[in-house]
């Protein structure tokens, strides 16, 4: 006999348990309806709805008409409304909103394996690769993202690649079956496949399907790069994003040009295929408060099968991810941090686009890192303009000057000893770091907050409280861009 039907109270109450459940999920779902009846682009990415009778799948902010709620289902992520037998919908093309925030921060297995399909260890390295990184078997990362997100990790990372196919298909004039191979497709009766399904139409017709602005760019060559929109939700604080950039450019690898309001952030990258040079536009004007916008970027690659990486790269640099919304709620609410909030909404708190870098730059500081770059840097095939190395690789720097701290730090990145990667555990990670010869707390928090992308990060020894928990590094950075907080704090 089942627990349900026994009389006692533990029957009773497991009843008591699935009826609160049912009841919970039905009130998420109506105020999911809400979100969606509202077209609020707050929600965007944050979950996505499809409607039944149409078979399409929508963002919450979609102009589209408001289907009624009886015909309505949600889902966690792309993948598994594509998987449940819904497309795109090419109104609203919700495979383009910005990634969730939640998973973007969260530290347990679900975040970190997000964060490492987003960089593609899932094409590169299959389902074992990635449970591989994360310390789990493959069953396990199988059965916790299903459970949370309704896909498993094969099924996200195929959402990923039909974005990528949909991005290199719309900007540029790549034949067909160069694009599903650069898109990480095994063939291209796979990547065909996948694009009806997903878009409900040919290759070509995605093509033929490109807004105007993307079938301009389109005649433009790889050489001359991929023209992209980085998206972000809510309201977007780029100048001291890129002020934080241009103080710590450092040569031969990175540099800002233009006036502030109208500056252009480029830098090299080492991917795994091959490198890229990335150029990203600080856009002028007021950010916007209302559903969110977009920077403006370019990618230079001599591997298309980088795309998906470089771009995840560029948008935890400038933390694209974040939900400004929940960040400026909480510290608004804080008498110290309020005025600060109110004068910069969506402030970020910029990442890395080159988690061990960071590192050794953070241990340095930026005329060594130049030194470093200039005696040990990999020159760059074409070099572009100021743009002529790629950073030391952490073997080359162990190997060349094996002492101090910074030795100490290239060899356990080249070793697996510190693991900064996007699957990284940060408290794993933080403890290695503090193991190292020389290592002080305060540059182990910069790293954990820049590299790591930790959210909640008060600096040792400092007066951070608790009641700006679980956004702390953005706190810090308000507190810092206000001028009440020196920069090398």
């Amino acid at each position: 006999m089942s627990d349900y039907r026994q009389p006692g109270p533990a029957g009773r109450r497991r009843l008591e348990d699935v009826n609160e459940n049912v009841t919970q999920t039905a009130e998420r779902e109506d105020s999911r309806y809400e979100a969606v009846r509202s077209r609020d682009a707050r929600f965007d990415g944050v979950f996505f709805f499809a409607v039944e009778t149409t078979g399409i799948y929508c963002r919450p902010s979609c102009p589209a008409v408001t289907p009624k709620r009886h015909n309505v289902r949600f889902f966690p992520t792309a993948a598994a409304a594509q998987g449940s037998g819904f497309r795109a919908c090419r109104r609203c093309r919700p495979d383009a909103v910005p990634g969730s925030a939640d998973w973007n921060v969260r530290a347990d297995v679900v975040g970190r394996a997000m964060r490492l399909i987003g960089d593609g260890v899932v094409d590169r390295e299959g389902v074992t690769g990635l449970a591989g990184r994360l310390g789990y078997s493959a069953r396990q990362v199988q059965r916790q993202l299903t459970a949370e997100l309704g896909a498993g990790p094969v099924a996200l990372a195929r959402a990923q690649r039909a974005h990528t196919a949909r991005v290199l298909l719309q900007t540029t004039g790549l034949p067909v079956t160069e694009i599903a191979f650069a898109s990480g497709f095994a063939s291209v009766r796979q990547f065909n496949d996948t694009i009806k399904a997903v878009y409900a139409a040919t290759p070509s017709g995605v093509r033929a399907a490109a807004p105007a602005r993307e079938r301009a760019s389109r005649a433009a060559t790889p050489s001359a790069g991929i023209p992209l929109r980085l998206a972000h939700r809510g309201p977007y604080r780029a100048g001291p994003v890129f002020d934080l950039l241009q103080r710590e450019a450092v040569a031969g690898i990175e540099e800002v040009s233009g006036p502030p309001g109208r500056r252009v952030h480029r830098r090299t990258l080492r991917l795994p295929y091959g490198t890229g040079i990335a150029a990203v536009e600080e856009r002028p004007g007021r950010p916007r408060t209302g559903s969110g916008g977009w920077l403006d970027a370019r990618l230079h690659l001599t591997d298309l099968r980088d795309l998906t990486t470089a771009v995840q790269r560029l948008r935890r640099l400038f933390d694209l991810d974040a939900d400004p919304y929940a960040v400026d709620e909480r510290l608004g609410a804080d008498t110290r941090l309020a005025p600060l909030v109110a004068a910069r909404p969506g402030l970020r708190s910029p990442g890395a686009a080159d988690p061990g870098e960071l590192a050794v730059r953070a241990v340095v500081g930026r005329a060594e890192a130049e030194r470093l770059v200039r005696r040990y840097g990999k020159a760059l095939d074409a070099p572009c303009g100021t743009l002529t190395h790629l950073f030391p690789e952490p073997a080359v720097l162990a190997g060349a000057e094996p002492h101090g701290t910074a030795g100490a730090l290239a060899a356990a990145l080249a070793d697996g000893t510190v693991r900064l990667d996007p699957g990284a555990d940060r408290d794993d990670a933080e403890r290695a770091l503090l193991a190292l010869p020389g290592m002080d707390a305060r540059t182990a928090a910069v790293v954990r907050t820049r590299a790591l992308g930790d959210p909640d990060v008060g600096p040792p020894g400092t007066d951070v409280p608790d009641t700006w928990r679980p956004w702390r590094s953005y706190a810090v950075n308000h507190l810092r861009a206000a001028g009440e907080w020196e920069q090398d704090r």
